[in-house]
């Protein structure tokens, strides 16, 4: 039997995305984004709230950084989350993570975390009271401890992390159950 719940955002699982930027004085800024993903071939969209300083930073240097947190990582996904860049400057600095800088756009790379998607700025756009961030995506970096035999990622030696709304809780990810295009085959057969 079913159960009304009412509306709530119930999609799971949501990305844990580690989104990077260089405040307006150099330092390194970080945020755990839930409401984003891949948008087209080599776009990706953002949802965030018009006071974050990390929409502000995307703002005026046209570029960040997407990386995908990892269950080693998940205490300091959390905390950048939770913390304000507007109220506690310098939050990165807590966390012992480490930046360098892109070689492909104005943003910092965090290579603690296994994937990193660099990303140029496209649009800004208000959408129901948040600003939908549209970014393309120029490269992406992975750790080769993350890659198969092909120079794949392999989503099983990711631990990505994904967030339940519902709970509120952190999940990882990375058992294969099935292929892709191949599992429902049969029922084109019927």
């Amino acid at each position: 039997m079913l159960k009304d719940l009412g509306s709530l955002p119930a999609v799971f699982p949501m990305p844990v995305l580690m989104v990077a930027t260089y405040s307006e004085d150099g330092t390194v800024n970080v945020m755990n984004v839930a409401w984003g993903g891949i948008c087209g071939m080599d776009k990706i969209a953002l949802n965030l709230a018009p006071e974050r300083k990390t929409l502000k930073n995307i703002q005026a240097r046209k570029a960040f950084t997407v990386a995908l947190a990892d269950e080693a990582h998940v205490k300091e996904a959390d905390f950048l989350g939770t913390a304000s860049g507007n109220t506690m400057p310098g939050k990165f600095g807590r966390t012992g993570l480490h930046a360098v800088k892109s070689k492909n756009v104005d943003a910092p790379v965090i290579g603690d975390f296994p994937v990193t998607m660099e990303c140029r700025l496209e649009e800004v756009r208000e959408c129901f009271g948040e600003m939908r961030v549209v970014g393309t995506i120029v490269n992406v970096l992975a750790d080769e401890k993350v890659l198969d035999e092909k120079g794949k990622v392999d989503a099983s030696k990711l631990n990505a992390l994904m967030f339940d709304q519902f709970r509120n809780t952190y999940y990882t990810a990375g058992k294969e159950i099935a292929k892709a295009w191949r599992v429902g085959a049969e029922y084109m057969k019927k």
